[in-house]
């Protein structure tokens, strides 16, 4: 007996250990088919820091956030039709407001764009009060669709969108008046004009003209009663009338869009939405940005860790924006309509993407990039000469990348002269390049007293972005066998040596006539005074085409490394700006200038000191703030989100000119990556630590820290073993 019963409890106990074992790998299963896009939270990003902790300085008042849009939209789309808190603001969401003044449909998050606001009413309203209370506990924003409750007027506000269009659903409570304001007064920009007008019992269409000018043709689910306007003072709103068509049928709008026409506006509708309910185009834009995030899939890591990698990720593909319709038309530069078999978008932000968004954009959207080339160089070539962003003259950098990354789906030569003619005729793509080429620097006046927001030449800034834009465009030359090119600009990449004092071992202005800017503040940040948004120290070791140059500007190896460990150890000194936020030492994660200095220690066989800093930015600089929604400054079309999608996969693109990858140790175990032609190749990390023990690819050992892109797209496994003493 006593044996039968020890067998029975063995019996069961293996039962209970067998369905254990099923129980862990049905849960480890479903984890692993977990939907991508439920990863990801639009709101990271849309909340403001407010703790001088965070900061690094006691703000007197709101600081710049990441200032992102929750909103819904598809990947470098058209139409982002999000809310808006507060109009002039940058994305014209911000996470602390309390009020909605309507959904508009364009955003970048640059203090532009908010086209055509819409807002859903009931009752008395007036131009000037019409605002609704919200809360966040009832809201919701994921990729392609946002959700709030309207508390003043009790409606329940849905949208979602395709490329060109957007679907607006407004649950409203019962028996009250179904009507729309349309503030075509209003936008991030000044407005110019607008107009609106009914078209048939449910059509609306009109145009509003900011700084750009988009039309819209407009298909309502109940009739329109009547479109008046709301007066007060100077101001006029216009306002739609409906008709109940049903007991509490929800109001939808299926709103076409188009930077052309109206007739355009409703073609991009037909093709786009006309013919699918809410959910239809819900589900299209859930299962287009899952296809989009499925191009890199990870395996290990925190949840925090997935969801702000996957959110970034998102991010990171919401600009530049297409501009040309279904039909191909867009509207150049010069204002003509055109079509050229290219789909048109708007100018990357190259002075902050370059860096790694656009890096990104060749990886996993080639077809977006070659686009965006074609769109670059058509502008160009009625300029004569290819456009820049902010400052620098970095297309050179995004193209001369594409193409040694084997993008070749663009005309490389047309795009080559535009490049070789911004880099050798002074011009507003690079300013006192005259002067850059005579004396191989850019000189700063004599100001006696300098101050944040003094206007001068970033002379500076310029001449090291330059040098280095130079290099990319000598990249290309070489490419396409331009050899006096070649050499010409070859010579001139060193011209960031101009400007090493080296009694500061820091970057320095010079005047005119070469003397040092006199009353010298390393420590004190400047928007256009020799530094470009930046202080000494954010921008004495951007040199990412010739970091032995630059060490060798220094007495030793150790007097190098003896000067980075200050940047990232002597504290910020208090100084109040916009644009600086989030530092570790005098390094400002928060803006872009400085975002591959943690790298340097590599080139001094410290990579190990690097990623302790990797690892720290990681860790504090995504994700903060009381609600976690934070950023440590501005995300700038995605640069800040990119930074952190290249490193959490332990690769990152130092000199963006140049195919290849620094390798660093990634946060996540496994991550697959499909490149842009359907190739993959893996990322495996071994142990745990800090301290790089031996990389290899396809089996075989890689020399240095480096990776290039041709190597990757032959679609083998890269093995990062770490030292787990370290």
């Amino acid at each position: 007996m006593k044996h039968t019963m020890k067998t029975k409890k063995q019996y069961g106990t293996c039962i209970l250990l067998i369905m254990c074992t099923a129980l862990i790998a049905w849960t480890a299963t479903s984890c692993s088919k977990k939907r991508l896009t439920s990863y990801v939270n639009p709101l990271l990003g849309t909340a403001t820091l407010w703790d001088s902790a965070d900061i690094g300085y006691t703000p007197t008042h709101r600081t710049w956030g990441a200032e992102v849009f929750p909103g819904a939209s598809l990947p470098n789309a058209m139409v982002q039709v999000s809310p808006v808190t507060l109009f002039h603001s940058g994305s014209g969401y911000q996470y602390e407001d309390t009020v909605i003044y309507g959904f508009t449909h364009t955003n970048k998050g640059h203090w532009n764009l908010c086209h055509v606001p819409l807002l859903p009413v009931t009752g008395e309203v007036s131009p000037n009060d019409y605002c609704s209370p919200y809360s966040h506990d009832n809201e919701e924003a994921h990729p392609g669709y946002y959700r709030v409750f309207l508390s003043r007027y009790g409606v329940n506000a849905e949208v979602t969108a395709t490329l060109r269009c957007a679907y607006h659903r407004y649950t409203y409570q019962a028996g009250q008046e179904k009507k729309l304001l349309a503030d075509l007064a209003r936008s991030n920009e000044r407005v110019r004009e607008w107009s609106i007008a009914q078209e048939g019992e449910r059509v609306f269409t009109g145009f509003q003209h900011a700084g750009e000018k988009i039309y819209f043709y407009a298909v309502s689910n109940h009739d329109i009663r009547m479109v008046d306007s709301l007066r007060h003072e100077q101001r006029i709103a216009p306002m739609l009338h409906f008709t109940e068509q049903g007991k509490n049928i929800p109001l939808e709008l299926k709103i076409g869009f188009s930077f052309v026409s109206v007739e355009n506006a409703k073609d991009n509708l037909a093709k786009e939405m006309e013919a699918k309910s809410f959910a239809d185009v819900r589900a299209e834009a859930t299962g287009t940005w899952e296809k989009l995030l499925s191009k890199m899939q990870v395996e290990g890591g925190s949840s925090r860790q997935r969801t702000i990698f996957y959110s970034s990720l998102y991010r990171a593909f919401l600009w530049p924006a297409l501009r040309s319709d279904a039909n191909g038309d867009f509207t150049d530069i010069h204002g003509t309509v055109a079509n050229k078999g290219f789909r048109y978008y708007t100018d990357p932000s190259f002075w902050d993407d370059h860096r790694n968004k656009l890096v990104l954009l060749d990886m996993l959207s080639p077809s977006v990039a070659v686009d965006v080339i074609h769109s670059i160089t058509d502008r160009g070539g009625k300029t004569g000469f290819m456009p820049t962003f902010f400052h620098g003259d970095h297309a050179a950098v995004f193209v001369a990348g594409a193409y040694l990354r084997g993008l070749r789906e663009f005309d490389v030569d047309s795009a080559y002269h535009l490049l070789l003619r911004n880099a050798t005729i002074e011009s507003r793509s690079r300013p006192y390049l005259n002067e850059y080429m005579e004396k191989g620097y850019i000189s700063e006046p004599d100001i006696a007293q300098p101050h944040t927001e003094t206007q001068a030449r970033a002379g500076v800034t310029k001449t090291l972005e330059y040098a280095y834009d130079d290099y990319a465009v000598a990249l290309l030359a070489k490419a396409l066998n331009d050899t006096s090119s070649y050499a010409m600009l070859t010579r001139r990449t060193s011209s960031y040596k101009n400007l090493f004092d080296p009694s500061t071992g820091l970057m320095r202005g010079r005047l005119e006539n070469g003397e040092w800017v006199k009353n010298f503040d390393p420590y004190y940040p400047y928007y256009e005074y020799m530094y470009r948004e930046a202080n000494a120290w954010q921008s004495s070791f951007y040199a990412p085409h010739d970091v032995e140059g630059l060490i060798g500007l220094y007495k030793s190896r150790d007097d190098f490394e003896s000067k980075l460990d200050s940047l990232f150890a002597v504290p910020w000194k208090g100084h109040e700006a916009y644009n600086f936020s989030g530092f570790i030492g005098q390094y400002c994660h928060g803006n872009q200038p400085d975002h591959n200095f943690p790298y340097l220690y590599y080139f001094i066989g410290k990579q190990e000191k690097s990623q302790v800093m990797l690892d720290s930015l990681m860790s504090h600089f995504y994700g903060m703030g009381k609600e976690g929604l934070a950023l440590a400054g501005m995300d700038d079309a995605g640069e800040m989100s990119s930074w952190y999608v290249f490193n959490a996969i332990g690769l990152y693109p130092f000199s963006p000119a140049d195919e290849s990858y620094i390798v660093s140790v990634p946060l996540f175990d496994k991550v697959k990556v499909t490149l842009g032609n359907a190739t993959s190749f893996n990322i495996k990390k071994e142990n745990r630590g800090r301290k790089i023990a031996g990389i290899t690819y396809a089996g075989q050992k890689v020399d240095g820290w480096f990776i290039s892109h041709t190597a990757l797209a032959q679609g083998k496994e890269l093995v990062i073993a770490v030292d787990e003493a370290q």
